[in-house]
């Protein structure tokens, strides 16, 4: 049976179903920090939490028995800043100011980890996050310049998709750069992502893939060629691995949000959370409601069973849905949000049941098995 691991603005929640009472927090990790990324790699099974201290700074925590101890292992982190040269007036600050995409290599490359961060920069490890390589390339190439944060002081890096067919092969997005996609494990770095539109930019730059605010994506494991996007100003599918993208009917009236998440087997299958853009940022009408489509995204269906459909304020972030590892025919989905609700779907997101409504702040969920 997977668990569920919830990173909160309180800490790391650990979550287990139990035959007599159901969905049940077991758990409760760095209670009072802010947790900005839980992940739990699937070969062998290492729990790590990015921790965002403020004052202190960001750290990163390793547990190799589910939660019964922890270690602290080095984060991520920028060179010194240099006082010479073309990036001596670079304006973005060369600090880690959190961890926001952790992922794992490929399964014929153990300790093989993948970071993401904010300020947008990307971080390899080959020993399971004892040491962290700055992928030079992509923090140095001319073209950072140009990108913004979103909603936040500087762009960030989170989401991180490693292509199983060839482990070299990692396509990134950011918040507000585009999509990059490397095809030699980070040595060199391509900017992609053609039909990705900005209309808040002005009009010759709404289609410069290097200012997209792309909020999140996410690769079918099956065909790792489609690769789904959840940009500020829509959804879009690429079937070419995001060299080109297509815009898809809007799922709702309105089809901003931040999450979109493909179906690892089916790649005509994913989820989006819709929400209000811009400044309101909560549920469409104030009812909560997932949109699945079945059809590459030509149609969507809308769920609300079991969710709140009055003065629901809910906003799901990027990394607020997630679908747990196929266990025979069960298909189940766990949601979070930012005012504190957790539901389960165990029908592949058609009806939901509520886990909590009153945690803190969510900011990922994630399944370990």
């Amino acid at each position: 049976m997977a668990t569920l691991l919830l990173a909160t603005r309180k800490g790391v929640f650990v979550v287990e179903r139990s035959p007599v009472s159901g969905w049940t927090v077991i758990g409760h990790h760095f209670q009072g920090d802010a947790v900005t990324r839980v992940f739990a790699d699937p070969r062998d099974g290492a729990w790590y939490a990015a921790l965002r201290h403020g004052h202190y700074g960001v750290k990163l925590q390793k547990s190799l028995d589910r939660g019964a101890s922890w270690t602290e292992i080095p984060a991520p982190a920028f060179p010194r800043k240099p006082e010479h040269g073309p990036w001596a007036n670079d304006e973005t600050p060369w600090t880690v100011e959190l961890v926001w995409a952790l992922a794992p290599g490929a399964a014929n490359e153990p300790g093989v980890l993948w970071a993401g961060c904010m300020p947008a920069a990307v971080f390899r490890s080959g020993d399971g996050g004892a040491s962290w390589q700055l992928c030079e390339s992509f923090w140095l190439d001319e073209r950072r310049r140009a990108w913004m944060g979103g909603g936040n002081d500087y762009p960030g890096m989170h989401s991180v998709c490693v292509d199983p067919r060839d482990s070299r092969h990692v396509t990134v997005a950011i918040s507000c750069g585009g999509v990059w996609t490397t095809h030699d494990a980070g040595a060199k770095w391509e900017l992609i992502g053609k039909g990705l539109e900005a209309p808040y930019t002005p009009p010759d730059l709404a289609f410069d893939p290097n200012v997209q605010d792309v909020h999140s994506i996410s690769a079918c494991a099956a065909e790792p060629d489609v690769i789904w996007a959840q940009h500020h100003c829509g959804v879009y599918r690429s079937v070419d691995g995001g060299v080109n993208f297509t815009r898809l009917p809007a799922p709702m009236p309105g089809d901003f949000g931040f999450v979109i998440v493909a179906d690892p087997a089916n790649p005509l299958r994913a989820w989006v959370v819709p929400a209000v853009s811009d400044a309101n940022r909560y549920a469409i009408d104030g009812a909560m409601c997932v949109c699945r489509t079945d059809d590459g995204g030509q149609t969507w269906q809308q769920f609300r069973s079991g969710l709140p459909q009055h003065h629901a304020y809910h906003l799901v972030y990027r990394h607020g849905l997630a679908l747990a590892p196929a266990t025979g025919g069960e298909r189940t989905l766990a949601m979070a949000s930012t005012t504190g609700g957790v539901w389960i779907s165990d029908d592949t997101g058609e009806a939901w049941s509520t886990l909590d409504a009153s945690l803190p702040p969510v900011a990922a969920v994630t399944w370990s098995v």
